[in-house]
């Protein structure tokens, strides 16, 4: 006998004001039974509906009287004395009624039927308009409306699929069943059954032997109908309780008959219904399963990749062979711009998004009672973070040493430069010196031509003198770019060593000369002083000006305001000497138009140029000219680099005032996501929302970073290589962006990782208030983490007995094993709550599939691969037979699998 026992639901049925059956208001399937009350007023009305009525109701409660071996012929009259009625409603109930009275009159017969109505109101049922009187009279709507409440109250009240109850619960459950098959589409209790297909799919889904449904046509619905009726009756042990011609003659089948009828196949399939409860439960523990292994499998590919790509950067960082020009070092710095700019910071994405990943699957692994996921060796989440911080290692520095090499290089080719003027200058004044000093023009010259090489011989010891400084500057040079490690050392040190050696050379030459002069210095006995003063004036006026136009076309690099200041500084002090140097000038000049005078005036003959010097007054003029034109030059060059530098000091100021507006923007944004992340205001979902606030306006905020990064390059690009207006550095920034990013991200994850669980396990958002509540309580340092002691100041609070007695110690020290299982001597509020939900809920269990699994398998201690793709969708059956072991148990059958084992590993060992 089925069991009709379980619901609490009220219901009542009774005439309305029209004249028809109905159903009123009131018990928990009010809503259900309102609507029950707007068809029912005005179709029972209907002849042929009554007929359906009269012969499914008869048919019905004669499948529960015959099992108290009775039957009725005639529902309005067959209960009119209360007494089928009565012994009804026993069969149905399981429960003995009051004895009936077994009078004939009129008043027993009214005690009977009262009998019968109290018992249908003490289950429940509130029953409106329905009297004995009624029923004892054989009012055939009173009675057809009392047997449809039995209908609803012991035979369709306790159906419920998916949470729905009921009417709805048995449409569902019928839509569930037929949606495979060609034809049918249940969509009511009334016009979806008049084909016939849709009994015949519920027949041949739970017993596809008993019907050839592929054989059934759409446009013979009688046959299909009496087909169903037929198997129904022969097989099932459903009596035939509609007929095919009215059901196909009538516009619009009853749906109480349709309901009552359908009803009987939902009982007598309800050991199917378990198998169909069991197959759930398996399908949703496969895919948890099938998920995380999804998962599973994309950690592992990006992390691969996040480590392929660190492996592959770490090498190009540590490179710190330099090269040998400026251009091939800058574009070094600018490979290594666009990896800042372009490649790391996907990388830095793809990084946190896979913590943020790893950190998911762990929590839906731990809500669904699976064993933690370890990645494969060499991908942990730490191995990621160790390769990150070697790559960041590597990183540091690394743009420095371009910057350091750039400035090596650059200074490289200013010293280069000066070598090479200087060496041409000297090697230019040195050109014809050695022949020179060579020639033995002494042995023929007259006296006063011995006494005029004499003095021109002491004129040009005046001048080497003069540029032994230059020679020593030139290998001074030569050296430093030795110890610089300048490329092209090889030509400068060949060059530098064939000026010394020259100049080596020069020096014996002089000497020797000197020697030879001085052999014949008593035959001379006069010199034209004029001449000797003017070459001496002469020589180290020449040597100035050549100074000074050395120093007009030397090359200068400045970094600073004050440099170039300094620079322009002493230019100035230079052109004031100008004007002395010009008196110096026309004194020299004057010393030559006296000579000249002097030898007019005394008919001396000259022999053409001044015998004791080189320096003509058209070289001086010459070259005083080329300093004239020399100075305004500089004057032009110097200007330039101070418009330069005071540019390079509004890009420092400019990036100083970005820098100075971000730095301390992102410092605040971290201590405001710290504080929300330890503060409790609103729900979750309000933490949430308002953190995904923070995340955008963080976002938006990212072009203020991208104006500094331009700001930066325009900085490099200028060289520039200090900033006094700002402690923050470009670097320091990057750094605080990203672990801003991070951070954020982080934050969200763990607000939407606890919904998880609070959703998972069912907890309230007041418990989840008040398990933050707690505790932040006890997190005195608002660091995130509680330790032992205030842990367990934080469960006392809670109500758990962990006093410091030894019961008390082994119940913490069980605890802390669970919140705590590394012994970090920490607990996290995600493990805090953690634990807290698996206290107070209930989740799916290796024992529990296993039954689910059972059930499929007929209790036996196997299932086959045809029984799982039977009962399972098709993905989750292959998903089972491919992972599942052969059964090797004494009552193995061919093809047997193990589905214990199974069941075992989706949870881990250690849960049976």
């Amino acid at each position: 006998m089925v069991d009709y026992h379980a619901a609490n639901q009220a219901y009542q049925y009774g005439p309305s004001s029209g004249g028809g059956n109905g159903a009123g208001g009131g018990g928990s399937m009010g809503d259900y039974m309102a609507q029950e009350d707007d068809w029912d007023r005005d179709l029972l009305l209907d002849p042929a509906w009554e007929k359906q009525q009269r012969k499914t109701f008869t048919a019905w409660c004669n499948s529960h009287l015959r099992k108290a071996g009775t039957q009725i012929e005639n529902i309005d009259e067959d209960f009119r004395d209360g007494l089928k009625l009565m012994l009804l409603l026993e069969v149905i109930s399981g429960e003995r009624l009051p004895k009936p009275e077994r009078g004939k009159m009129r008043v027993h017969k009214i005690n009977n039927v009262n009998k019968a109505l109290d018992f249908i109101a003490s289950k429940g049922v509130k029953l409106v308009s329905i009297g004995a009187e009624e029923i004892v009279d054989g009012n055939a709507k009173m009675t057809l409306g009392m047997i449809w409440t039995i209908i609803l109250r012991f035979a369709i009240q306790d159906i419920s699929v998916e949470e729905t109850s009921a009417k709805e619960g048995l449409l569902l459950w019928c839509q569930r069943k037929t949606a495979p098959y060609k034809n049918v589409n249940v969509q009511n209790f009334h016009i979806s059954w008049k084909d016939g297909l849709a009994f015949n799919a519920l027949i041949h889904r739970h017993r596809p032997e008993l019907i050839e449904y592929d054989k059934l046509r759409k446009d013979d619905p009688v046959t299909n109908l009496n087909n169903a009726f037929e198997v129904a009756e022969k097989y099932l042990d459903i009596p035939k309780m509609l007929d095919a011609e009215d059901i196909v003659g009538t516009l619009r089948p009853d749906e109480k008959a349709i309901m009552t009828y359908v009803s009987c196949f939902y009982h007598a399939f309800s050991g199917a219904q378990k198998a169909e409860t069991a197959a759930n439960r398996i399908c949703k523990v496969l895919a948890v399963n099938q998920e995380n292994e999804h998962l599973m499998e994309d950690y592992e590919r990006l992390a691969s990749d996040l480590l392929e790509w660190i492996r592959r950067t770490i090498p190009w960082l540590e490179d710190r062979v330099p090269q040998k020009t400026i251009q091939e070092m800058q574009q070094k710095l600018e490979d290594f711009r666009d990896y800042r700019r372009v490649h790391k910071p996907p990388k830095v994405q793809e990084k946190c998004q896979l913590e943020i990943n790893f950190n998911t699957l762990q929590t839906k692994l731990r809500l669904s009672n699976r064993p933690a996921f370890m990645p494969s060796e060499g991908r942990m989440v730490s191995d990621i973070n160790n390769g990150w911080q070697h790559l960041e290692q590597a990183e540091k520095g690394y743009e420095e040493w371009l910057l350091n090499e750039i400035r090596r290089l650059e200074r490289l080719d200013h010293l280069a430069e000066k070598f090479r003027q200087k060496a041409s200058i000297h090697e230019a004044w040195t050109d014809g010196k050695e022949a020179m000093l060579k020639q033995r023009d002494y042995e023929t010259a007259t006296l006063s031509d011995i006494k005029a090489l004499i003095r021109k011989h002491e004129a040009f010891e005046s001048d080497l003198a003069a540029h032994q400084d230059r020679v020593e500057q030139i290998a001074a040079i030569a050296q430093e770019l030795n110890e610089l490690d300048y490329y092209d050392s090889h030509n400068v040190n060949t060059r530098c060593q064939k000026i010394c050696d020259q100049w080596d050379n020069l020096g014996s030459l002089t000497h020797s000369r000197r020697e030879a002069l001085e052999k014949t210095e008593k035959q001379l006995e006069t010199i034209d002083q004029l001449h000797l003063e003017y070459a001496k004036r002469a020589a180290p006026f020449n040597n100035w000006m050549e100074s000074a136009m050395e120093d007009l076309q030397d090359m200068f690099i400045v970094h600073t305001i004050e440099e170039i200041e300094g620079l322009i500084s002493a230019h100035d002090q230079f052109k004031s000497t100008l004007p002395d140097a010009d008196r110096e000038r026309e004194a020299i000049l004057a010393i030559h138009k006296e000579a000249q005078r002097i030898a007019e005036s005394n008919h001396i003959k000259l022999s053409g140029s001044n015998p004791y010097t080189t320096v003509t007054p058209q070289i001086i003029n010459s070259k005083w000219e080329k300093v004239q034109q020399l100075v305004p030059k500089r004057d032009h060059a110097l200007l330039e680099e101070q418009s330069k530098q005071q540019s390079n000091e509004h890009l420092r100021r400019q990036f100083a005032s970005q820098a100075n507006m971000v730095g301390p923007w992102i410092q605040t944004k971290m201590e405001e996501i710290g504080r929300i992340s330890i503060e409790m205001n609103g729900t979750l979902e309000d933490q949430l929302s308002h953190l995904k606030q923070y995340e955008r306006s963080i976002v938006d905020y990212k072009p203020s970073l991208d104006l500094l990064e331009q700001q930066h390059q325009l900085i490099q690009e200028a060289l520039i290589f200090d900033n006094k207006h700002t402690n923050y550095t470009m670097e320091h920034i990057r750094v605080g962006w990203e672990q801003l990013l991070t951070t954020i991200a982080r934050t969200i994850n763990e607000v939407e990782n606890q919904i998880l669980t609070r959703d998972a396990k069912g907890i309230s958002q007041e418990q989840m208030q008040e398990f933050r509540a707690s505790f932040n309580h006890f997190d005195k340092d608002h660091g995130g983490a509680l330790g032992p002691e205030e842990f367990k100041a934080c469960l006392i609070s809670l109500g758990y007995d962990v006093e410091n007695d030894r019961q008390g110690d082994a119940e913490f020290n069980r605890i802390m094993s669970v919140v705590d299982p590394n012994h970090s001597g920490l607990v996290t509020f995600q493990a805090f709550i953690d634990f807290m939900s698996r206290e107070t809920t209930d989740t799916d269990t290796a024992d529990q599939v296993i039954a689910s699994f059972k059930v499929l398998a007929g209790d036996k201690n196997f299932i086959t691969a045809e029984e799982l793709r039977r009962e399972l969708p098709p993905d989750q059956a292959e998903y089972c037979i491919a992972r599942m072991a052969p059964y090797q148990g004494p009552d193995a059958a061919p093809g047997a699998l193990d589905y214990k084992s199974f069941s075992t590993a989706l949870y881990g060992e250690s849960d049976l």
